[in-house]
């Protein structure tokens, strides 16, 4: 059999894809979705505790915009709608309604709960190799998520999923350790304020440009991508660009200073961005996507934070939009294209 749709991933973007392809009438015997685990993907296994720079309302708007998620259902069980809507909230507060839009879909399409190994182009469709087997499809979006980046330094790593969570943080560093931070992101910023309200003896922040803070504009943000928000923009105006703690210290990320101030170091964490997972597609050496549409290859797409939009600000300003809300914006402009471009 070929599926007219595959949906490979089953975190927010996967659930997003899956969702919206029935909003338009796709039928749910014509899509299969794929996933080693539907748990809301990293999203709802690895990040539930961490911070979120996004306001708990377009989460909120996230979940409303698809029929087919069923959210006005069941909305008034979990506390995100009763979060104020304009502040930031923990990601626990969002995974716990996409999990249970997760157990809906899962009873309306196909799905195989296995791990994709490959894809190739087979008579005019997608083969799908799976570790149990093969599935075709005729036209296929990737949402495989990404992972966190590493640099090649010996000291030893604190794993970002751990360094991001407040609790599991304190598992990995003894009260007499100096740990090194590399990064200036939202995530770094949230790791370097979890350090200190756990008493950390020293924190080394190597770091290659200023802080950027998000500004709200009329009908647009500045720095939206890029930019700290909410709780973390105002622990960092008044402890990074305030009044140092006195176990910070901030070092230009430059060759000479990591020589110098790392060896100090008896940790360090990486936060500095993320990277598509791998998926090996046959005569494609590497997965390459135009950014302003996702298009991989025809009947072939990708989306999500593997895959993020390129899109100019007012200012002409590049930035590559990441948000649950951005997908979902995303995905209803692009997926009347991917509808027409098949093998």
């Amino acid at each position: 059999m070929t599926y007219e749709w595959a949906v490979i991933g089953a975190g927010p973007a996967g659930i997003a894809a899956v969702g919206k392809l029935l909003d338009q009438k796709i039928s749910a015997k014509k899509i299969l979705w794929i996933d080693p685990a539907f748990k809301v993907g990293d999203f709802g296994t690895s990040w539930r505790n961490v911070h979120s720079n996004t306001k708990a309302g377009l989460f909120l708007d996230f979940l409303k915009d698809c029929q087919a998620f069923n959210y006005a259902q069941v909305q008034e069980k979990f506390e995100l709608g009763r979060l104020n809507p304009e502040e930031t909230c923990y990601l626990r507060y969002m995974a716990e309604p996409l999990q249970w839009v997760t157990d809906h879909l899962k009873k309306t399409v196909e799905i195989r709960q296995d791990k994709v190994q490959g894809l190739k182009i087979s008579q005019r469709g997608w083969e799908i190799k799976l570790t149990q087997g093969t599935e075709r499809a005729a036209q296929v979006i990737l949402a495989i998520g990404a992972e966190p980046k590493n640099l090649a330094y010996p000291t030893p790593l604190i794993p970002m999923q751990d360094a991001m969570d407040h609790e599991r943080i304190t598992q990995h560093f003894s009260p007499e350790d100096t740990i090194a931070v590399f990064g200036a992101s939202h995530s770094a910023i949230l790791i370097i304020k979890s350090l200190i309200e756990h008493k950390a003896k020293r924190i080394i922040n190597f770091y290659r440009g200023p802080l950027r803070y998000a500004v709200y504009m009329d009908n647009w943000i500045l720095f939206d991508d890029t930019g700290l928000k909410g709780k973390t923009a105002e622990w960092a105006r008044q402890n990074i660009d305030g009044i140092l703690p006195s176990n910070l210290e901030r070092v230009y990320s430059n060759q000479a200073n990591i020589d110098l101030y790392l060896p100090q170091c008896q940790k360090a964490i990486y936060a500095v961005g993320f990277e598509r997972r791998h998926l090996a597609i046959e005569g494609f050496e590497h997965i390459e996507y135009v950014q302003e549409c996702g298009i991989i290859a025809p009947g072939l797409f990708g989306f999500g934070i593997a895959f993020p939009e390129a899109k100019y600000n007012p200012f002409n300003v590049l930035e590559h939009r990441v948000g649950l809300w951005k997908f979902m914006d995303y995905l209803n402009r692009m997926l009347p294209v991917w509808m027409k471009y098949t093998l």
